[in-house]
Protein backbone atom coordinates (compact mmCIF):
# COMPACT_ATOMS: atom_id res chain seq x y z
CA UNK A 1 0.00 0.00 0.00
CA UNK A 2 1.66 3.18 -0.92
CA UNK A 3 2.57 5.33 2.36
CA UNK A 4 0.52 8.57 1.32
CA UNK A 5 -2.71 6.01 1.28
CA UNK A 6 -1.61 4.38 4.13
CA UNK A 7 -0.92 7.61 5.80
CA UNK A 8 -4.95 9.04 4.72
CA UNK A 9 -6.34 5.68 5.93
CA UNK A 10 -4.83 5.64 9.16
CA UNK A 11 -5.88 9.34 9.54
CA UNK A 12 -9.94 8.70 8.90
CA UNK A 13 -9.66 5.76 11.43
CA UNK A 14 -7.99 7.71 13.93
CA UNK A 15 -10.77 10.72 12.92
CA UNK A 16 -13.73 8.50 13.71
CA UNK A 17 -12.01 6.69 16.88
CA UNK A 18 -11.09 10.26 18.45
CA UNK A 19 -14.93 11.59 17.72
CA UNK A 20 -16.02 8.62 20.14
CA UNK A 21 -13.27 10.06 22.65
CA UNK A 22 -13.67 13.60 21.93
CA UNK A 23 -17.79 12.94 23.15
CA UNK A 24 -16.91 11.14 26.01
CA UNK A 25 -14.39 13.65 27.38
CA UNK A 26 -16.71 16.69 26.26
CA UNK A 27 -18.89 14.64 28.80
CA UNK A 28 -16.67 14.38 31.17
CA UNK A 29 -15.00 17.83 31.29
CA UNK A 30 -17.63 20.15 30.25
CA UNK A 31 -15.33 21.92 28.52
CA UNK A 32 -13.93 22.18 24.12
CA UNK A 33 -10.93 23.90 25.17
CA UNK A 34 -10.00 20.40 26.93
CA UNK A 35 -10.74 18.75 24.03
CA UNK A 36 -8.78 21.25 21.77
CA UNK A 37 -5.66 21.35 23.62
CA UNK A 38 -5.03 18.01 24.75
CA UNK A 39 -6.60 15.93 21.90
CA UNK A 40 -7.83 17.52 18.68
CA UNK A 41 -4.80 19.71 18.13
CA UNK A 42 -2.26 17.44 18.67
CA UNK A 43 -3.81 15.13 16.20
CA UNK A 44 -4.17 17.08 13.72
CA UNK A 45 -0.49 18.47 13.93
CA UNK A 46 0.05 14.24 13.67
CA UNK A 47 -2.06 13.75 10.74
CA UNK A 48 -0.02 17.17 9.05
CA UNK A 49 3.33 15.56 10.21
CA UNK A 50 2.62 12.80 8.24
CA UNK A 51 1.50 14.55 5.55
CA UNK A 52 4.95 15.78 5.53
CA UNK A 53 6.38 12.71 6.03
CA UNK A 54 5.33 11.31 2.82
CA UNK A 55 5.81 14.49 0.80
CA UNK A 56 9.88 13.97 2.07
CA UNK A 57 9.51 10.24 0.81
CA UNK A 58 8.22 10.60 -2.67
CA UNK A 59 10.79 13.31 -3.38
CA UNK A 60 13.39 11.27 -1.64
CA UNK A 61 12.63 7.80 -3.14
CA UNK A 62 12.61 9.78 -6.55
CA UNK A 63 15.94 10.43 -5.92
CA UNK A 64 16.97 7.31 -5.33
CA UNK A 65 15.18 5.57 -7.99
CA UNK A 66 15.96 7.83 -10.60
CA UNK A 67 18.80 10.63 -10.04
CA UNK A 68 21.25 9.40 -7.48
CA UNK A 69 24.37 8.91 -7.71
CA UNK A 70 23.94 12.57 -9.72
CA UNK A 71 23.91 15.99 -7.21
CA UNK A 72 20.47 16.19 -8.04
CA UNK A 73 16.77 15.13 -9.87
CA UNK A 74 14.90 15.98 -12.63
CA UNK A 75 11.17 15.74 -11.65
CA UNK A 76 10.21 15.76 -15.07
CA UNK A 77 12.06 13.77 -16.83
CA UNK A 78 12.66 11.36 -14.12
CA UNK A 79 16.91 11.56 -14.55
CA UNK A 80 19.33 12.98 -12.58
CA UNK A 81 22.05 16.15 -13.18
CA UNK A 82 25.24 17.22 -10.92
CA UNK A 83 25.22 20.82 -10.22
CA UNK A 84 27.30 21.43 -7.16
CA UNK A 85 30.25 19.14 -7.62
CA UNK A 86 29.47 15.64 -8.01
CA UNK A 87 29.64 14.16 -4.79
CA UNK A 88 25.43 13.03 -4.53
CA UNK A 89 24.89 16.44 -3.22
CA UNK A 90 20.92 15.71 -2.28
CA UNK A 91 22.18 12.38 0.33
CA UNK A 92 24.15 14.75 2.08
CA UNK A 93 21.73 17.52 2.16
CA UNK A 94 19.16 15.36 3.31
CA UNK A 95 21.01 12.80 5.89
CA UNK A 96 20.09 14.53 9.12
CA UNK A 97 16.21 15.57 7.91
CA UNK A 98 16.26 11.41 8.00
CA UNK A 99 16.76 11.58 11.62
CA UNK A 100 14.36 14.51 12.13
CA UNK A 101 11.79 12.41 10.84
CA UNK A 102 12.93 9.54 13.05
CA UNK A 103 14.29 7.35 10.05
CA UNK A 104 17.51 5.95 12.37
CA UNK A 105 17.94 3.15 10.06
CA UNK A 106 18.31 4.92 6.62
CA UNK A 107 19.98 7.12 8.31
CA UNK A 108 22.72 4.66 8.92
CA UNK A 109 22.53 3.49 5.66
CA UNK A 110 23.24 6.89 3.69
CA UNK A 111 25.68 8.05 6.54
CA UNK A 112 27.60 4.51 6.14
CA UNK A 113 27.59 4.55 1.65
CA UNK A 114 28.39 8.27 1.79
CA UNK A 115 31.78 6.96 3.62
CA UNK A 116 32.41 4.72 1.43
CA UNK A 117 31.64 6.15 -1.97
CA UNK A 118 32.09 9.93 -1.69
CA UNK A 119 35.69 11.28 -2.49
CA UNK A 120 36.37 14.75 -2.97
CA UNK A 121 40.07 13.99 -4.78
CA UNK A 122 38.11 15.27 -8.52
CA UNK A 123 38.80 17.58 -11.07
CA UNK A 124 35.71 19.64 -10.34
CA UNK A 125 34.93 23.12 -10.17
CA UNK A 126 32.55 23.66 -7.16
CA UNK A 127 31.31 26.71 -5.15
CA UNK A 128 33.43 27.50 -2.40
CA UNK A 129 29.62 29.20 -1.07
CA UNK A 130 27.28 26.08 -1.64
CA UNK A 131 29.98 23.13 -0.67
CA UNK A 132 30.10 25.06 2.37
CA UNK A 133 26.75 25.36 3.64
CA UNK A 134 25.65 21.81 1.70
CA UNK A 135 28.45 19.51 2.33
CA UNK A 136 30.54 20.93 5.17
CA UNK A 137 27.42 21.67 6.99
CA UNK A 138 25.39 18.70 6.26
CA UNK A 139 28.34 16.36 7.00
CA UNK A 140 28.93 18.44 10.70
CA UNK A 141 25.84 18.15 11.66
CA UNK A 142 25.59 14.64 10.65
CA UNK A 143 28.34 13.51 12.86
CA UNK A 144 27.05 15.34 15.85
CA UNK A 145 23.91 13.57 15.27
CA UNK A 146 25.37 10.14 14.43
CA UNK A 147 24.64 9.44 18.53
CA UNK A 148 20.96 10.15 18.27
CA UNK A 149 20.85 8.38 15.04
CA UNK A 150 21.76 4.84 16.81
CA UNK A 151 25.19 4.45 15.15
CA UNK A 152 28.27 3.32 16.98
CA UNK A 153 30.71 6.49 17.83
CA UNK A 154 34.50 6.17 18.04
CA UNK A 155 36.10 6.83 21.57
CA UNK A 156 36.36 10.35 21.58
CA UNK A 157 33.33 11.47 19.64
CA UNK A 158 31.66 14.12 19.01
CA UNK A 159 35.56 15.67 19.08
CA UNK A 160 36.76 12.29 15.96
CA UNK A 161 34.59 10.33 13.96
CA UNK A 162 34.29 9.98 9.83
CA UNK A 163 31.68 12.56 8.93
CA UNK A 164 33.62 14.78 10.92
CA UNK A 165 36.68 14.18 9.12
CA UNK A 166 35.03 13.90 5.84
CA UNK A 167 33.63 17.69 6.87
CA UNK A 168 37.30 18.48 7.54
CA UNK A 169 38.28 17.21 4.37
CA UNK A 170 35.65 19.32 1.69
CA UNK A 171 36.38 21.88 4.07
CA UNK A 172 39.76 21.91 3.25
CA UNK A 173 39.47 21.70 -0.48
CA UNK A 174 38.38 25.22 -0.17
CA UNK A 175 40.86 26.93 1.93
CA UNK A 176 43.26 27.68 -1.42
CA UNK A 177 40.07 29.87 -2.14
CA UNK A 178 40.84 32.07 0.55
CA UNK A 179 44.16 32.67 -0.42
CA UNK A 180 44.16 36.54 -1.20
CA UNK A 181 45.27 39.49 -0.52
CA UNK A 182 42.54 40.93 1.24
CA UNK A 183 41.40 37.24 2.89
CA UNK A 184 38.17 37.24 1.36
CA UNK A 185 37.62 34.02 -0.97
CA UNK A 186 37.25 33.54 -4.42
CA UNK A 187 33.70 32.22 -5.06
CA UNK A 188 34.98 29.01 -7.00
CA UNK A 189 37.42 26.28 -6.49
CA UNK A 190 38.38 23.32 -8.42
CA UNK A 191 38.51 20.83 -6.15
CA UNK A 192 41.81 19.21 -6.94
CA UNK A 193 43.86 22.05 -8.11
CA UNK A 194 42.87 24.57 -6.30
CA UNK A 195 42.07 28.42 -8.45
CA UNK A 196 42.05 28.51 -11.52
CA UNK A 197 44.68 31.54 -12.52
CA UNK A 198 42.11 32.77 -14.39
CA UNK A 199 39.35 32.72 -12.03
CA UNK A 200 36.71 36.08 -11.48
CA UNK A 201 37.86 38.01 -8.15
CA UNK A 202 33.97 38.97 -8.32
CA UNK A 203 32.01 37.32 -5.84
CA UNK A 204 28.84 38.15 -3.74
CA UNK A 205 29.03 39.82 -0.65
CA UNK A 206 27.50 36.52 0.94
CA UNK A 207 30.04 34.08 -0.47
CA UNK A 208 32.22 35.97 1.80
CA UNK A 209 30.86 36.02 5.41
CA UNK A 210 29.07 32.85 5.45
CA UNK A 211 31.58 30.41 6.78
CA UNK A 212 32.03 31.28 10.39
CA UNK A 213 28.98 28.64 11.75
CA UNK A 214 30.95 25.99 9.71
CA UNK A 215 34.40 26.86 9.81
CA UNK A 216 34.62 27.75 13.59
CA UNK A 217 32.34 24.50 14.18
CA UNK A 218 35.33 22.42 12.48
CA UNK A 219 38.06 24.04 14.67
CA UNK A 220 36.71 23.97 17.85
CA UNK A 221 36.02 19.97 17.11
CA UNK A 222 39.28 19.24 15.81
CA UNK A 223 41.25 21.88 17.00
CA UNK A 224 42.37 22.93 13.83
CA UNK A 225 42.17 26.70 14.14
CA UNK A 226 43.23 27.37 10.43
CA UNK A 227 39.29 27.19 9.21
CA UNK A 228 38.08 29.87 12.04
CA UNK A 229 40.72 31.91 11.23
CA UNK A 230 40.33 32.39 7.63
CA UNK A 231 36.49 32.39 8.49
CA UNK A 232 37.21 35.44 10.92
CA UNK A 233 39.79 37.25 8.90
CA UNK A 234 37.30 37.14 5.95
CA UNK A 235 34.32 38.82 7.88
CA UNK A 236 36.96 41.68 9.40
CA UNK A 237 37.83 42.36 5.95
CA UNK A 238 34.51 42.56 4.35
CA UNK A 239 33.39 44.95 7.47
CA UNK A 240 35.77 47.37 6.53
CA UNK A 241 34.48 48.01 3.06
CA UNK A 242 31.25 48.90 4.21
CA UNK A 243 30.24 52.58 3.16
CA UNK A 244 29.81 55.66 5.16
CA UNK A 245 26.78 55.03 5.55
CA UNK A 246 27.16 51.74 7.05
CA UNK A 247 25.78 49.61 3.87
CA UNK A 248 27.82 46.75 2.01
CA UNK A 249 27.00 45.71 -1.80
CA UNK A 250 25.90 42.86 -3.31
CA UNK A 251 29.18 42.18 -4.92
CA UNK A 252 33.20 43.17 -4.76
CA UNK A 253 36.57 42.06 -5.96
CA UNK A 254 38.06 40.03 -3.13
CA UNK A 255 41.39 41.63 -4.57
CA UNK A 256 41.33 45.35 -4.59
CA UNK A 257 38.47 45.68 -2.29
CA UNK A 258 36.22 47.54 -4.73
CA UNK A 259 32.58 46.89 -4.85
CA UNK A 260 31.15 46.60 -8.46
CA UNK A 261 27.55 46.04 -7.41
CA UNK A 262 26.34 49.11 -4.97
CA UNK A 263 23.34 47.41 -4.39
CA UNK A 264 22.26 47.44 -0.93
CA UNK A 265 19.77 45.10 0.34
CA UNK A 266 18.77 41.59 2.85
CA UNK A 267 18.28 39.88 -0.01
CA UNK A 268 20.23 37.62 -2.65
CA UNK A 269 23.68 37.74 -2.81
CA UNK A 270 23.76 39.08 0.48
CA UNK A 271 21.44 37.47 2.76
CA UNK A 272 23.05 34.95 5.04
CA UNK A 273 25.73 37.59 5.85
CA UNK A 274 23.69 38.92 7.63
CA UNK A 275 22.40 35.49 9.35
CA UNK A 276 25.73 34.65 10.05
CA UNK A 277 26.66 37.58 12.28
CA UNK A 278 23.57 36.67 14.44
CA UNK A 279 23.47 32.82 14.36
CA UNK A 280 27.50 33.32 14.81
CA UNK A 281 27.14 35.59 17.89
CA UNK A 282 24.92 33.12 19.53
CA UNK A 283 26.33 29.53 19.19
CA UNK A 284 29.96 31.11 19.57
CA UNK A 285 28.92 33.77 22.61
CA UNK A 286 31.25 36.08 20.56
CA UNK A 287 30.07 40.18 21.17
CA UNK A 288 32.13 41.46 18.05
CA UNK A 289 29.81 39.44 16.00
CA UNK A 290 26.79 40.99 17.61
CA UNK A 291 27.77 44.26 17.44
CA UNK A 292 28.86 43.94 14.07
CA UNK A 293 25.11 43.12 13.08
CA UNK A 294 23.63 45.66 14.99
CA UNK A 295 25.19 48.28 13.22
CA UNK A 296 24.89 47.05 10.25
CA UNK A 297 20.85 46.73 11.63
CA UNK A 298 20.91 50.57 11.92
CA UNK A 299 21.58 51.40 8.78
CA UNK A 300 19.20 48.91 7.29
CA UNK A 301 16.60 50.17 9.11
CA UNK A 302 17.47 53.84 8.17
CA UNK A 303 18.15 53.08 4.23
CA UNK A 304 15.87 50.07 3.07
CA UNK A 305 12.97 49.47 5.40
CA UNK A 306 9.47 51.25 4.12
CA UNK A 307 6.15 50.09 5.77
CA UNK A 308 7.75 46.59 7.06
CA UNK A 309 9.36 46.47 3.29
CA UNK A 310 12.83 45.95 2.97
CA UNK A 311 14.34 47.94 -0.75
CA UNK A 312 17.49 47.95 -2.34
CA UNK A 313 19.49 51.01 -2.30
CA UNK A 314 22.42 52.65 -3.75
CA UNK A 315 24.75 51.73 -0.84
CA UNK A 316 26.94 55.22 -0.42
CA UNK A 317 23.45 57.36 -1.05
CA UNK A 318 20.79 55.31 0.05
CA UNK A 319 18.65 56.24 -2.92
CA UNK A 320 16.20 53.71 -3.52
CA UNK A 321 17.71 51.49 -6.62
CA UNK A 322 15.01 48.56 -6.86
CA UNK A 323 11.52 48.75 -5.04
CA UNK A 324 11.51 44.71 -5.00
CA UNK A 325 10.95 42.29 -2.38
CA UNK A 326 13.09 39.04 -3.18
CA UNK A 327 11.98 35.56 -2.16
CA UNK A 328 15.45 34.89 -0.63
CA UNK A 329 14.65 38.16 2.29
CA UNK A 330 11.55 36.04 3.71
CA UNK A 331 14.22 34.65 6.20
CA UNK A 332 14.75 37.93 7.74
CA UNK A 333 11.79 38.11 10.34
CA UNK A 334 12.89 34.67 11.88
CA UNK A 335 16.38 36.52 12.28
CA UNK A 336 14.76 39.28 13.66
CA UNK A 337 13.13 36.99 16.19
CA UNK A 338 16.17 35.50 17.39
CA UNK A 339 17.67 39.31 18.59
CA UNK A 340 14.26 40.20 20.08
CA UNK A 341 12.49 42.07 17.43
CA UNK A 342 9.11 40.74 17.42
CA UNK A 343 7.10 43.25 16.25
CA UNK A 344 8.91 44.20 13.34
CA UNK A 345 9.32 40.56 12.57
CA UNK A 346 5.40 40.05 12.88
CA UNK A 347 4.41 42.70 10.37
CA UNK A 348 7.28 42.22 7.91
CA UNK A 349 6.53 38.33 7.83
CA UNK A 350 2.78 39.55 7.44
CA UNK A 351 3.78 41.54 3.82
CA UNK A 352 5.64 38.44 2.90
CA UNK A 353 2.61 36.27 3.88
CA UNK A 354 0.09 38.09 1.45
CA UNK A 355 2.52 37.57 -1.37
CA UNK A 356 2.56 33.81 -1.07
CA UNK A 357 -1.30 33.69 -0.34
CA UNK A 358 -1.37 35.95 -4.02
CA UNK A 359 0.40 33.67 -5.94
CA UNK A 360 0.24 29.66 -3.88
CA UNK A 361 4.38 30.79 -3.65
CA UNK A 362 7.31 33.47 -3.71
CA UNK A 363 8.12 34.53 -7.01
CA UNK A 364 11.50 34.75 -6.81
CA UNK A 365 11.30 39.02 -7.23
CA UNK A 366 7.67 41.00 -6.24
CA UNK A 367 7.55 44.55 -7.16
CA UNK A 368 6.52 46.00 -4.35
CA UNK A 369 4.48 49.33 -6.05
CA UNK A 370 2.71 47.10 -8.98
CA UNK A 371 2.25 44.29 -6.24
CA UNK A 372 2.96 42.22 -8.94
CA UNK A 373 5.78 39.65 -10.31
CA UNK A 374 8.94 40.90 -12.20
CA UNK A 375 9.45 39.99 -15.86
CA UNK A 376 11.49 37.05 -15.82
CA UNK A 377 11.39 36.47 -12.04
CA UNK A 378 8.39 34.71 -11.80
CA UNK A 379 9.61 31.53 -11.02
CA UNK A 380 9.22 29.66 -7.02
CA UNK A 381 12.32 27.09 -6.82
CA UNK A 382 10.28 25.64 -3.78
CA UNK A 383 12.05 28.08 -1.56
CA UNK A 384 11.99 27.45 2.23
CA UNK A 385 12.60 31.26 3.38
CA UNK A 386 9.20 31.95 4.69
CA UNK A 387 8.29 28.68 5.97
CA UNK A 388 11.99 29.29 8.15
CA UNK A 389 10.37 32.34 9.68
CA UNK A 390 7.35 30.42 10.51
CA UNK A 391 8.98 28.26 12.59
CA UNK A 392 10.89 30.76 14.74
CA UNK A 393 8.01 33.02 14.78
CA UNK A 394 5.53 30.33 16.20
CA UNK A 395 8.30 28.78 18.60
CA UNK A 396 8.27 32.22 19.81
CA UNK A 397 4.63 33.88 19.88
CA UNK A 398 2.60 30.28 19.59
CA UNK A 399 0.26 32.11 16.89
CA UNK A 400 -1.69 29.96 15.38
CA UNK A 401 -1.20 31.95 12.01
CA UNK A 402 2.16 30.31 11.37
CA UNK A 403 0.51 27.20 11.24
CA UNK A 404 -1.75 28.53 8.86
CA UNK A 405 1.01 29.19 6.59
CA UNK A 406 2.37 25.74 6.96
CA UNK A 407 -0.44 24.40 5.96
CA UNK A 408 -0.97 26.81 2.87
CA UNK A 409 2.70 25.47 1.83
CA UNK A 410 1.82 22.23 2.08
CA UNK A 411 -1.39 22.41 -0.27
CA UNK A 412 0.09 24.80 -2.37
CA UNK A 413 3.64 22.57 -2.83
CA UNK A 414 1.34 19.46 -3.16
CA UNK A 415 -0.97 20.57 -5.64
CA UNK A 416 0.97 22.73 -8.04
CA UNK A 417 4.37 20.98 -7.91
CA UNK A 418 3.79 16.93 -7.51
CA UNK A 419 4.64 14.72 -10.24
CA UNK A 420 5.52 11.13 -10.54
CA UNK A 421 9.10 11.56 -9.94
CA UNK A 422 9.47 14.23 -7.08
CA UNK A 423 8.33 17.70 -6.97
CA UNK A 424 9.43 19.80 -9.37
CA UNK A 425 10.65 24.27 -9.46
CA UNK A 426 7.71 26.63 -10.73
CA UNK A 427 9.05 28.20 -13.76
CA UNK A 428 6.38 30.56 -13.71
CA UNK A 429 4.38 31.26 -10.40
CA UNK A 430 1.34 32.95 -12.10
CA UNK A 431 0.46 30.07 -14.25
CA UNK A 432 1.98 27.17 -12.49
CA UNK A 433 4.68 25.79 -15.44
CA UNK A 434 6.78 23.71 -13.95
CA UNK A 435 10.67 23.42 -14.33
CA UNK A 436 13.23 20.48 -14.61
CA UNK A 437 15.02 20.65 -11.64
CA UNK A 438 14.68 19.46 -7.56
CA UNK A 439 17.05 21.19 -5.72
CA UNK A 440 18.64 19.51 -2.80
CA UNK A 441 17.61 22.32 -0.50
CA UNK A 442 13.97 21.18 -0.79
CA UNK A 443 14.87 17.96 1.03
CA UNK A 444 17.19 19.90 3.69
CA UNK A 445 15.46 22.79 4.46
CA UNK A 446 11.73 23.45 3.29
CA UNK A 447 10.89 19.96 4.55
CA UNK A 448 12.79 20.27 7.57
CA UNK A 449 11.30 23.61 8.53
CA UNK A 450 7.63 22.21 7.22
CA UNK A 451 8.06 19.38 9.60
CA UNK A 452 9.56 20.91 12.58
CA UNK A 453 6.73 23.98 12.64
CA UNK A 454 4.48 21.25 13.29
CA UNK A 455 6.37 19.15 15.71
CA UNK A 456 6.79 20.95 18.99
CA UNK A 457 8.15 17.80 20.75
CA UNK A 458 10.90 17.23 17.84
CA UNK A 459 14.23 16.77 19.73
CA UNK A 460 15.64 19.73 18.07
CA UNK A 461 13.45 21.86 20.27
CA UNK A 462 14.67 20.05 23.29
CA UNK A 463 14.51 22.76 26.00
CA UNK A 464 17.63 20.97 28.13
CA UNK A 465 14.83 18.07 29.48
CA UNK A 466 16.74 15.35 27.45
CA UNK A 467 20.10 15.35 26.66
CA UNK A 468 22.70 12.69 25.74
CA UNK A 469 27.09 12.51 26.33
CA UNK A 470 29.86 12.25 25.08
CA UNK A 471 32.35 9.02 24.51
CA UNK A 472 35.52 8.25 25.93
CA UNK A 473 37.47 11.12 26.64
CA UNK A 474 34.55 13.62 26.29
CA UNK A 475 31.85 11.39 27.94
CA UNK A 476 31.95 14.08 31.24
CA UNK A 477 30.10 16.35 28.05
CA UNK A 478 26.42 17.08 28.36
CA UNK A 479 25.70 17.57 24.39
CA UNK A 480 22.18 17.41 22.59
CA UNK A 481 20.55 19.45 25.37
CA UNK A 482 18.90 22.18 22.86
CA UNK A 483 19.65 25.55 21.92
CA UNK A 484 21.43 24.20 18.38
CA UNK A 485 21.85 26.79 15.72
CA UNK A 486 20.61 26.18 11.93
CA UNK A 487 23.20 27.27 9.09
CA UNK A 488 22.17 28.90 6.28
CA UNK A 489 20.86 25.43 4.65
CA UNK A 490 19.03 24.09 7.94
CA UNK A 491 21.68 21.98 9.31
CA UNK A 492 21.60 21.82 12.90
CA UNK A 493 24.97 22.14 14.88
CA UNK A 494 25.30 21.62 18.86
CA UNK A 495 26.67 24.40 20.00
CA UNK A 496 27.74 22.11 23.78
CA UNK A 497 29.73 19.77 21.24
CA UNK A 498 31.94 23.04 20.40
CA UNK A 499 32.63 24.21 24.21
CA UNK A 500 33.27 20.15 24.66
CA UNK A 501 36.27 19.54 22.63
CA UNK A 502 37.57 23.43 22.64
CA UNK A 503 37.78 23.02 26.70
CA UNK A 504 39.12 19.28 25.87
CA UNK A 505 41.78 21.20 23.89
CA UNK A 506 42.70 23.86 26.14
CA UNK A 507 43.48 21.44 28.96
CA UNK A 508 45.85 19.46 27.34
CA UNK A 509 47.74 22.57 26.25
CA UNK A 510 47.30 23.42 29.76
CA UNK A 511 49.10 20.08 30.87
CA UNK A 512 51.42 20.61 27.83
CA UNK A 513 52.43 23.81 29.68
CA UNK A 514 52.70 22.59 32.96
CA UNK A 515 55.25 20.31 31.11
CA UNK A 516 57.00 23.06 30.00
CA UNK A 517 57.35 24.83 32.97
CA UNK A 518 58.46 22.24 34.63
CA UNK A 519 61.35 21.57 32.58
CA UNK A 520 62.49 25.03 32.29
CA UNK A 521 64.88 26.31 35.09
CA UNK A 522 63.37 27.98 37.78
CA UNK A 523 63.07 31.85 37.96
CA UNK A 524 64.94 34.45 40.47
CA UNK A 525 62.38 35.76 42.85
CA UNK A 526 63.74 39.02 41.67
CA UNK A 527 62.47 38.05 38.43
CA UNK A 528 59.22 36.84 39.15
CA UNK A 529 58.62 40.19 41.13
CA UNK A 530 59.53 42.18 38.29
CA UNK A 531 57.45 40.03 35.65
CA UNK A 532 54.15 40.32 38.28
CA UNK A 533 54.59 44.29 38.05
CA UNK A 534 54.66 44.52 33.82
CA UNK A 535 51.53 42.35 34.15
CA UNK A 536 49.67 44.16 36.24
CA UNK A 537 50.63 47.53 34.45
CA UNK A 538 50.01 46.33 30.71
CA UNK A 539 47.24 43.49 30.97
CA UNK A 540 47.50 40.78 28.30
CA UNK A 541 45.17 41.62 24.96
CA UNK A 542 43.58 38.62 23.48
CA UNK A 543 42.00 38.44 20.11
CA UNK A 544 38.55 36.42 19.79
CA UNK A 545 40.45 34.98 17.23
CA UNK A 546 42.43 33.18 18.93
CA UNK A 547 39.95 31.33 21.54
CA UNK A 548 41.20 27.74 19.87
CA UNK A 549 45.51 28.32 19.93
CA UNK A 550 46.71 29.72 22.63
CA UNK A 551 50.60 30.57 22.47
CA UNK A 552 52.54 28.46 25.08
CA UNK A 553 52.62 29.37 28.42
CA UNK A 554 49.43 31.89 27.68
CA UNK A 555 46.15 31.90 29.84
CA UNK A 556 42.93 32.24 28.38
CA UNK A 557 41.26 35.65 29.64
CA UNK A 558 37.61 35.36 31.13
CA UNK A 559 35.00 35.50 28.72
CA UNK A 560 33.48 38.89 28.31
CA UNK A 561 30.09 36.71 27.80
CA UNK A 562 27.97 34.66 30.00
CA UNK A 563 28.68 31.33 30.97
CA UNK A 564 29.47 28.91 28.16
CA UNK A 565 26.51 26.70 29.62
CA UNK A 566 23.94 29.54 29.58
CA UNK A 567 23.15 29.54 25.88
CA UNK A 568 22.52 25.68 25.15
CA UNK A 569 18.53 26.92 26.73
CA UNK A 570 16.38 27.56 24.15
CA UNK A 571 14.87 30.02 25.89
CA UNK A 572 17.55 32.31 24.63
CA UNK A 573 16.53 31.64 21.04
CA UNK A 574 13.22 32.20 21.52
CA UNK A 575 12.78 35.61 23.08
CA UNK A 576 16.32 37.11 21.69
CA UNK A 577 17.72 36.59 24.82
CA UNK A 578 21.01 36.27 23.59
CA UNK A 579 23.67 38.08 26.22
CA UNK A 580 22.68 38.88 29.92
CA UNK A 581 24.62 40.96 32.22
CA UNK A 582 26.27 40.51 35.72
CA UNK A 583 28.11 37.41 33.95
Amino acid sequence: MPLCLHTHLICIYCTRYHLLHLAYAALYHHSFIYLYVHILYPFTLMCIREKIKSMFYHAYNSYLDHAYPYDELRPLTCDGQDTWGSVSLTLIDALDTLLILGNHTEFQRVATLLQDTVDFDIDVNASVFETNIRVVGGLLSAHLLSKRAGMEVEPGWPCSGPLLRMAEDAARKLLPAFQTPTGMPYGTVNLLRGVNPTETPVTCTAGVGTFILEFSALSRLTGDPVFEDVARKALRSLWKTRSEIGLVGNHIDVLSKKWVAQDAGIGAGVDSYFEYLVKGSIMLQDEELLSMFLEYDKAIKNYTKFDDWYLWVQMHKGTVSMPVFQSLEAFWPGLQSLIGELDSALRTFHNYYTVWRQFGGLPEFYSIPQGYTVDKREGYPLRPELIESAMYLYKATGDHTFLQLGRDAVESIEKITRVPCGYASVKDIRDHKLDNRMESFFLAETIKYLYLLFDPDNFLHNSGLDFELGTGPSEDCVLGAGGYIFNTEAHPLDPAALHCCSRKQEERRELQDILLNLSEPLASPQDTQSQETDSETEPPVMDPSESIALKPGSRRKAPLLSCPMQPFSARLAVMGQVFTDGT
